[in-house]
């Protein structure tokens, strides 16, 4: 799948699923069962043992899965990443030299950042996406709508805290996509494999975001 397939199917979805988990079989399960309920988008964090194993055989059973690497915090785990098959490289802050290999390797990249200079940064760095993180504690939806009034053309995802409550108001703000993690995928459900539960709550997100969207359009 080329880079500018990734970026549109993340941008279409509006939703990156966050898989941080304690074991593999736990992140293996997670992205499946959000993948089949809807959500094509799955982050695995590198905080998660076995990561890249994960990465490389969800990429190999599910083709259009848009399974990707978070918390990347260097070159070489991004290269670890990419090997296994990763689609997009993510990161809590600003680690340029892992954009710059993203670039290099011509894979999607959207670095986390917080204040307006890291945006600026980010941007001119070449990232796909700026991620912010963490956005529920710096003011929310309205930390997304401020920042949206000098970085109009800068695709925002808002990532941290972001939950059923907040999930519209984000899209609202202007925020292209959402990173969700527990409140998507709780850690319950995935050990109980309670499959039912995470497709309830991928169905209510995707409708969410649909929905606020429309409402944007229509203003």
């Amino acid at each position: 799948m080329k880079k500018e397939q990734v970026r549109a199917c993340i941008e279409g979805v509006g939703i990156v699923a966050a898989v941080r988990v304690s074991k593999p079989e736990y992140a293996q399960y997670a992205a499946e069962t959000v993948y089949n309920a809807g959500i094509c988008v799955a982050e695995i964090t590198m905080t998660c043992p076995g990561a890249t194993d994960v990465i490389a055989d969800l990429t190999q059973r599910y083709p259009d899965m848009i399974a990707g690497a978070g918390t990347v915090l260097d070159q070489e785990t991004a290269r670890r990443c990419v090997d296994a098959g990763a689609k997009f490289l993510t990161s809590p802050g600003l680690v340029l030299e892992v954009v710059e290999f993203a670039l290099k390797n011509d894979v999607v990249v959207f670095p986390g950042v917080l204040t307006a200079s890291e945006v600026i940064a980010a941007w001119k760095a070449g990232a796909d996406f700026i991620k912010i993180f963490p956005c529920a504690q710096v003011g929310g939806a309205n930390y997304i709508r401020a920042l949206k009034v000098p970085f109009a053309q800068v695709p925002l995802i808002a990532s941290g805290g972001v939950n059923q409550q907040t999930a519209a108001k984000f899209i609202l703000a202007g925020a292209s996509a959402l990173g969700i993690g527990s409140d998507l995928i709780p850690e319950e459900a995935i050990v109980r494999r309670r499959e039912a539960w995470i497709h309830e709550l991928a169905q209510r997100f995707l409708k969410i975001v649909k929905d606020a969207r429309a409402q944007k359009m229509a203003q």
